[in-house]
Order: structure tokens, then sequence, then C-alpha cells
């Protein structure tokens, strides 16, 4: 009897080439979840999350049960297959052979150890012959693994996978190389170049193929492409390897094309699952995230081994642990201490995020917006960025597979907010700290648990030495002693009490005892058992002994939204001067109170944030506390709308009032900087506004989200703008203004239609039209139909488009808008061009480009020369179609458009091709290509076709 069980294509179980009936999508998801991990004991929880994820119904497990008890008895023709009840779990037992997926990774991990040991020696009596393993290895793949079965955790192992195939494949095309198939290679390499542009090790094998198929200069110009696309996307230059293969095929080298100059591009073996390991980025590229180390660590050596004891090259579950603990007992001290000394471990990088799980104002960081922090770090633009959490989380473990890297997930709330930044395949190591243990990703993922305790009165009193000398320590046991008791043995009491000691010299330790026993006693709001209770003790101690002025802005540092602090923010906070916000600063610093993570940048720790915010509430009148919030309001708010003047100098603007008595507004020199403070300042932005709606300053909430708006377009941070307009939509309504709420409706339906939630997108589009009507807003209203005008046309409704892009230019005209009618005849020419009629295109950009002439609208006449070529080649007069575009080009050069050069460039190169000069047609392409991929641009993959395949591309 024949038996195969088969995942890399529909979920399959074949007795004698008959298919068995697996019964329906869930059913088969628990067959493939067993699959994956065959003999090998799958808990029950874990398999739970396979198969629903989030969704779990009411009675899963008795779903479970029933579905496990029809399989048994689907698979009771299939004799060596058994699905096992163990303890915990459930267990699938199976000849490995007979199932696809395992059977591809063997016959990978052979062909491997077969080319090593051909490598270093070995003969052909002794090693299978790798060819021929790859060959029927590949072969085994029979469409998308799993077929049409959707749940989360599938597309994460679909996404591994399809990196081990693409592994595979490399590995067999070296070796056909080696044999001398250079000619036979090329197609199958021009697309994996087209599908993966950035990927050195495939950049070599074609030039290597091309040269080998007697085209030298191509193979060069291949290298030279990829120069540049990797310098402008990534500046970096290509590793050592592409270098030695260019330097080789520059220099004819005799050697090149046999199997001992080639590089050595296979990997070595691995198990099945797991990615071929990625060539080591450069420098430039390693992602090195840790904040700094510690001072004066401490102890914690039973801690230290267990996270020394984290396999980075298991090849089964990727390596997980979770330090608990409670708040201030040093868990992020811990681990930022380890990763340190470990750095070496993890020469592809280190990330590092605060989820901010415990943070008082409750602004949890959500998975997405980290996931998309890690996929910018990682290189990818905006723009590339998945639609939707599991695509992003997908994408995200399949940049991070193969690689050997740290992952560190500090002060996370649950295991909900830490599973999607875990990654998929060995090599990664991740530390997840949190106040909660965790124990799902204990059960469910196989997290190592490291719970870490207060001090021990030893450990405290080192600590002591380090923090203040071990002379004084011994010197006054008894009182150190009763410092280590009052703060409860929690390090980041001691750490505060002992920055009184080490900023006053004077301060004995007696001292130091006495005032906080004296201090203590008064917190009778408190138990004192609970060492949060003790820690607050001992921060009501620092705060009293800081000088009124110091003490003052500590509590108004409540107010903030966080995360971080500046020394502008601050002073207007406080109302003070730079220099005096920054002395005050340096106070702070020096009590342990605030920390200065990088230069002119501050946090504080959850819980003095929050001792703080009491501090405030308790202690600040309403009055000064609404001041204090309107001095920060104001200065982010004007500071951000100076940003956005000089990001986007031609919107039309909107007035503010004017900043209040005490504000600071650093000033920005050019649109460089503005971007700078913008990106460093994203996380307080979007604080800023909840905070502003909260507190009722309506005004500042919308005035706020429409500063932001050209930064998040910029940027393409489409989620960050659903956040920011829906925030400050509910100020604009209390208000009464109906101006700001069409914006903010406005601006919604652009972020959604960029999402391609079109329907949601127009809904807002309709109430934004509405209030533009009401106000008498025209040249808004045309633009607002600009914006339906692309709507439709993602729903492929041209014709409907053409209307709406038709009603703006009238708008504009009775609005006397001369550049929005020039826009707007742009837009209509590129709808009639969609809709086949060049003739009519034409003339519009004539008109348009008249106009823009008059008002001296460079960036304007660029846009028609480039649409006025558009209609010349759409009229088969390719000749005009390439003048155009050279016109266009120029002035987009001159201005720095670099969007509109490639969108130039791409055009000009369909115009050269059709008209012969196909080199030159190439020439142009990767040029564009090289800025669309830059830019994230969704036509980069077309441009990537028109180079691999112009005959069919261009038809």
């Amino acid at each position: 009897m024949r038996v195969e069980l088969l995942v890399l294509g529909e979920v399959t179980v074949r007795v004698d080439g008959v298919d068995l009936d697996l019964g329906h999508a869930r059913q088969r998801c628990v067959l493939a979840a067993l699959l994956v991990d065959a003999n090998r004991l799958v808990p029950t929880d874990r398999l739970l999350d396979r198969v629903w994820g989030d969704r779990q119904p009411q009675r899963a497990r008795n779903a479970l049960a029933g579905y496990l008890s029809r399989l048994r008895q689907v698979l009771a023709p299939a004799e060596p297959v058994r699905i096992v009840r163990r303890s915990g779990g459930y267990l699938l037992q199976v000849d490995p052979a007979l199932v696809d997926l395992q059977l591809f990774g063997q016959l990978v991990r052979r062909a491997r150890a077969g080319t090593t040991a051909a490598r270093t020696g070995g003969t052909s009596a002794t090693v299978d012959d790798p060819t021929a393993l790859l060959a029927r290895a590949l072969s085994l793949w029979r469409g998308t693994p799993f077929g049409t079965l959707e749940s989360a955790w599938l597309d994460t192992v679909r996404t591994a996978l399809a990196a081990d195939r693409l592994a595979a494949r490399l590995d067999l095309v070296d070796l056909r190389l080696a044999a001398g198939g250079h000619g036979d290679l090329l197609g199958e390499l021009t697309s994996l170049a087209a599908e993966h542009p950035l990927d050195e090790r495939i950049a070599g094998q074609l030039m290597r193929a091309l040269y080998g198929a007697g085209r030298q200069a191509e193979a060069l110009r291949h290298y030279q492409v990829v120069r540049t696309r990797l310098a402008d996307e990534l500046g970096t230059d290509p590793a050592a390897a592409l270098r030695q293969t260019y330097h080789r095929i520059l220099t004819a080298d005799p050697a090149l094309g046999t199997a001992a100059a080639l590089p050595e591009a296979a990997a070595p073996p691995e198990a099945a699952l797991t990615p071929a390991p990625r060539a080591a980025p450069a420098a430039a590229d390693v992602p090195r995230q840790l904040p700094a180390a510690p001072i004066a660590f401490t102890g914690r050596v039973a801690a230290l081994v267990e996270l020394d004891a984290l396999p980075v090259d298991d090849p089964g579950q990727p390596p997980l642990a979770v330090v608990s603990g409670t708040a201030g007992v040093g868990k992020s001290s811990l681990v930022l201490h380890w990763a340190r000394r470990s750095v070496d471990r993890f020469p592809d990088g280190q990330l590092y995020v605060n989820l901010r799980g415990f943070d008082p104002a409750g602004a949890a960081l959500d998975p997405a917006e980290v996931v998309r922090g890690f996929l910018a770090t990682l290189g990818v633009a905006p723009q590339r960025v998945p639609i939707g959490l599991a695509a992003q989380t997908a994408h995200y473990r399949s940049l991070v597979a193969g690689r050997r890297m740290l992952i560190v997930l500090d002060n996370a709330r649950d295991a909900e907010q830490v599973r999607p930044l875990l990654p998929g395949a060995p090599g990664c190591v991740t530390v997840v700290t949190s106040r909660g243990q965790l124990g799902g990703l204990v059960a469910v993922d196989g997290a190592r648990p490291v719970a870490l305790d207060l001090f021990t009165d030893a450990e405290a009193r080192r600590f002591l030495a380090r923090r203040l000398g071990p002379a004084r320590v011994r010197a006054e046991p008894a009182a150190a002693q009763q410092i280590v008791d009052r703060c409860a043995r929690l390090p980041l009491a001691l750490a505060v009490a002992a920055a009184r000691v080490v900023v006053n010299r004077t301060v004995t330790l007696t001292d130091l005892a006495g005032e906080l026993t004296e201090v203590g006693a008064g917190l009778d709001a408190f138990d004192g058992g609970d060492p949060a209770a003790d820690v607050r003790a001992v921060f009501s101690w620092s705060y009293r002994a800081l000088d009124p002025a110091a003490a003052g802005l500590f509590r108004l540092i409540g107010l903030h939204p966080g995360p971080e602090l500046t020394v502008p923010a601050v002073a207007s906070l406080a109302g003070e001067t730079v220099p005096a916000a920054r002395r005050l600063l340096a106070v702070l610093t020096r009590a342990s109170l605030v920390s200065e993570h990088s230069p002119g940048r501050y946090v504080l720790h959850d819980l003095l944030r929050a001792y703080a915010a009491e501090l405030a509430e308790a202690q600040e009148p309403a009055a000064r506390r609404r001041a204090a919030t309107r001095r920060l309001l104001d200065h982010l708010l004007h500071t951000a709308y100076a940003a956005d003047r000089l990001l986007y100098p031609h919107r039309d603007p909107i007035l503010l009032d004017c900043p209040v008595s005490g504000v600071v507004v650093p000033a920005l020199a050019d649109g460089a900087a503005a971007m700078r403070w913008l990106v460093a300042e994203h996380r307080v932005l979007l604080g800023a506004v909840d905070l502003a709606a909260c507190e009722r300053w309506d005004r500042h909430a919308w005035e706020l989200a429409w500063s932001l708006t050209s930064y998040v377009n910029l940027r393409a941070l489409w989620h960050d703008q659903l956040t920011v307009q829906g925030a400050a939509l509910p100020s604009a309504v209390r208000l009464g203004d109906r101006a700001a709420q069409a914006h903010l409706h406005r601006n919604l339906g652009r972020a959604l239609t960029q999402l391609d939630r079109t329907g949601e997108a127009a809904g807002h589009l309709t109430q934004a039209l509405e209030l533009f009507v009401a106000v008498g807003d025209r040249a808004n209203q045309a633009q607002t139909n600009v914006n339906f005008a692309r709507v439709r046309e993602r729903q492929g409704r041209d014709a409907d488009a053409l209307d709406y892009d038709l009603r703006s230019l009238e708008l504009y005209r009775q609005a006397g808008h001369l550049t929005g009618q020039a826009r707007a005849m742009n837009n209509i020419a590129w709808t009639r061009i969609r809709l086949g009629e060049p003739d009519q295109a034409r003339e519009l950009c004539r008109q348009a480009l008249a106009i823009n002439t008059e008002l001296g609208n460079r960036h304007g006449a660029a846009t028609n020369w480039r649409t006025a070529g558009c209609a010349e080649a759409a009229a088969a007069e390719h000749r005009a179609a390439v003048d155009c575009h050279e016109r266009a080009l120029r002035l987009f050069r001159a201005i720095g458009d670099r969007g509109g050069e490639a969108e130039t460039l791409v055009g000009l190169g369909d115009a050269r091709y059709a008209c012969g000069e196909v080199d030159a047609a190439r020439g142009d392409w990767a040029a564009a290509l090289v800025l669309l991929e830059r830019a994230g641009h969704p036509d980069a993959a077309a441009v990537r076709t028109r180079l691999a395949h112009p005959a069919t591309s261009l038809r």
C-alpha cells in the first residue's frame, strides 16, 4: 500500500493513488497543523491557536475533538498514519518520508550535505548527487502550500516555506551554473531577479549566466543597476561576493564558471522549514536598536544563565523567553545587560521596542504599529507595507527568516500584543519583558519563563556598593541594611534612593535611612507590604529633596503624553526658557527621576510617570494644569504647522491662533529638518491629538491633525492618518466647525482610498463634499471631487472618474483657482487617455501647459509634458512621445521631484522601445526602477516585468 500525505499544494491524503475525502476546510486545517509537526507533540492550546487564531468559537475544544475523531476515521485506510492523544496535546505518527513537506526538507539537507562534502573532498561514491536531490525536492511542490486554507498561522508557515523553496532553487541554480548550463538558466534567473531585485545572490547568478552565455556587457550593466539600487534604497554597497563576481567578469577571469571559482553560496544543512541563511548585511544596514546598557548592574546570575541557554541554532521552535516580575524589579535592565554582552551572537542586528504595556496613560502600542516600524527598520518603504496585520506580520517574518537577530519586546501587556511580533523561523531569539507571566506564550508558543524576583539582601547591598562605593557601605552597614529594607529590595527604589547620596556627598547613609523612614511613616494611604507602595515612599522622599523649581517641573511632566520629552517641549510645559528647562532636567536626571537616553531626548519609568501625574493632580491647581497643557499643545501645534509649510509650501494654509506666552517654537531650517523633527516626535504628536481631544482643547486637536497630513501622506502612514483624523473629528463636531469637519472627513477618505477601502472612503468624501458645499468653499469642493475621482479609478470606473474630474474643473473655474484648473485639466487628460481618447487629452495638456507657463509653475508644466507624452504614445506618435517625456524629465530633475522623474522615465522607456531603441529603453526602465523601488511605488513590479519581458508586457 502506497500512502502520501501532501501539503505542498492542496492538503491531500492519497492511498494507492486515490485521494481520501478529508472533509471541509477547518478539518483539513487541523490535519495540516499536525502534519507540519509530524511525530512531534502539538499542545492542545497551540493546535487551537493554529486552527482558529484569535477567533476561537465558544466550544472550540469540543469542535477540535470532533474534527480529530472524524480524521481518525478518514485516515483508517492509511494504516501507517495515526493521530495519538498524549498528555496536553496530540501527535500525528507517520513515516516522515510519506509527508511531502518532511521529504522536501530531508532531500534539501542531503543535497546541501553532498555539496559540502564535494567542496571538502568527498567523492561521488560517498555522497548523493546534489543536483538530482534538489530537482526531486522541488518537484514535490504542486502549488501554494495548504492550497486555499486560511489562517494567520498558515500564512506564517507559507512565508517560511516560500523562503525554503527559493533557497533550494538557488542552490540548484548554483549547481547547474557550475555544470555549464548558463544559457538554459537565463529565463529563470531574469524572472527571479525581477521578483527579488535586492537579492545579491540572485544578482550574482544572473551575472554569471549572462557572462557564460557570451553577454559580458549585460552582466556588467546588471551589476551597475544592482549597485545603484542598493545605494539608493539601503545606503550600502554590494557585498564582497558580488563585487568579486563583478571583478572576475570585468577581467574575464579564465577560472570563472568552474566550481572552485564560484562563491560558496550553497547553504549548510538545515532542518525542514529553515530558510537558507541570507548573506550578512553590510554594517550600515544592520539594525542596532538596543538602548544603552544599565549602569551598576548587579546579580541576577540565575536569570543570565537562563537567557544564555537560549539556542540560536535550534532547528525547531524559534527561541523565546519571557522575563516577568513586578514593576521596577529590573526586567529591562537585566535584558539589556544580557543583550549588550551577547551582541556578537546576533550579527544580523537587534530590534528593540518598548510596547508600553503598562503605560500610565493607557497608550500601549498596537502590534500593527510595531510591525510597521520593524518593517521600516528592515528597509521596507511605507508604500510597500502590506495591508492588514496578518500580511504585515508575514512579510516581517519573511524578512527576518534566516537571519541571526535578537528581538527585544520590552514592557509587554499580554500575549496577544506579542504574538504578531514573533519570528516564524529559527535563527532569531526573542526576549519579552512583562509584569505578567504571559502563561499563554509559555503554554502555546514554547516560551522559556524567567521569573525575576526582588533583590536578595546580598544583591541589594552589592547594588548600593556599586552605586555609592564599597567604602561608604562598609562604614555604615546598619544604615545600608535599613535602606535596603525600606526600599523593599526593589532595584528601582534603591537606584532612586542612591541617587540622593551620589548628588549630595554630605548626606550620610544614616541620614538617608532616617529620612526614608520618616517619609514612609506618613504614607498611610498605602499598604507597606507591597513593593509598589514602598517605592512610592522612595519616590516621595526623592521628590521632596528637589528644589521647588525642579519639583514643579517634575509634577508638570506628568501632563506630557509621552513617551519622550524634548527640552523645547519641557520649556513650554513649564513656561521656562530653554536654558532653564535644560538645567532643571539635569537636576531631575541626577536624581534618577528622568534619564537622557539620547542627546536632548528624555524618558522616565512608567512608575515615575504615574507618580508625576498623581502629584500634578493632587498638588497643581486645575488652572495651572490647564495652562501648562495649553503651552505644550501650542508648542507641538505651531512646530508641526511650520514643518508642514516647509514640506508642502503650496498647500492652502489655515489660520492658527498665536501661541500663548512661554511657548517655545524651535526654528526648522528646511524641509529636511522638518521631516527629522516630525519623525522624532511621531509618537508624541499622535498622543498630543488624543490629549487635546480628551482635555477638550478641540481647536488644537483638529489643527494638529491638519498639520500632520502632509507628513503622514509623504510617508504613506495611512493607518496613522486614520487614527489621527478620527481622533480629531469629535473635536471638530463639538466646535461646530463644519470646515474643520470637512477637512478631516476628506483626509480620512484619502487614507481609506490608499488602503483600498473604497466604500468607506466614498462615505467620508460624501460628508466632506456636503460640508464644503454648506460653507461655500468651492476650491475644496473641487479637490474633494478629485479625491472621489481617484476612488472611482481604483474601482475600475473610469467614466465615473471622468465625471468627478470634470466637476472639479468647473468648481475650480468658479473659484478663480488657476492652479487648480490646470491640475484638473491634467487629471481629465489622464482619464481621456485611459478611455481611448488621446486627441482630447492632447488639447487638455496644451491648455493646462499654457496656464502653468503663465503662472511660472514648473512642477505643473512638468506634469503636463509627461501627460502629453502619454497622449502621444496612445496616438501611436512615438517620436513625439519621446520629445514630450524628455521635456518633462528635464523639468522634474530641475525641481528635484524624484517621483515625477521615475514615472517619466517609464514613459520615456516605453516610447523609445516603440521607436526600436531597445538598449536606451532598458536604460530608462532600469533608472526608473531604482527610483520607484526606493519610494516603494507599486508600479515597480510592472517595470521589473518590462525589463524581464518587454515584448509581452508592452503589447
